[in-house]
């Protein structure tokens, strides 16, 4: 077992795993993901993020390629209207990070996410995102009424 991490991410799969508080991912910094100093480009933890949340939905059971076939009446698709970042400190490369997702609220067509990337235990990059579906013709939808009762089924910490 090494110092970055490794053991841990041997025991989640590749999507992560949901948990009491949402869902948590494990990933490793690869050279593409850092600048010319081997730190973390500031863009990519958008991607990280990304990862998390897309594979939270998958877990939960919001699938996207069914959104994009129109599976539910017509074609929906998730879109990030804000997004709140706070750096507090660098992951560099060959780190294992942990993503952890939550959700804070689900109001009409939008949902409240909180997001964290952490280095064993330290926080590195906090995010608040505010994520909302929309129908093909551009205008917002109502989240399903088990979406909500997905993602609001566990006590948010």
């Amino acid at each position: 077992m090494d110092d970055h991490g490794e053991s841990a991410a041997l025991g989640a799969g590749l999507s992560g795993a949901l948990t009491e508080f949402g869902h948590r991912l494990m990933a490793r910094v690869y050279y593409a993901d850092t600048d010319f100093s081997g730190v973390v480009y500031h863009a990519r933890y958008l991607e990280f993020f990304e990862r998390g949340r897309s594979d939270y939905l998958r877990l939960a059971g919001v699938h996207h390629t069914e959104l994009a076939e129109g599976k539910h009446g017509e074609k929906i698709i998730w879109v990030v209207r804000r997004m709140e970042i706070d750096f507090r400190g660098s992951a560099r490369m060959d780190d294992i990070l942990t993503i952890e997702t939550r959700t804070e609220d689900i109001s009409g067509a939008r949902i409240f996410m909180a997001q964290q990337l952490k280095r064993g235990g330290e926080v590195l990059v906090e995010a608040r995102v505010e994520a909302a579906i929309i129908g093909e013709n551009g205008r917002p939808r109502r989240f399903p009424k088990e979406w909500i009762a997905t993602f609001m089924r566990k006590t948010n910490r």
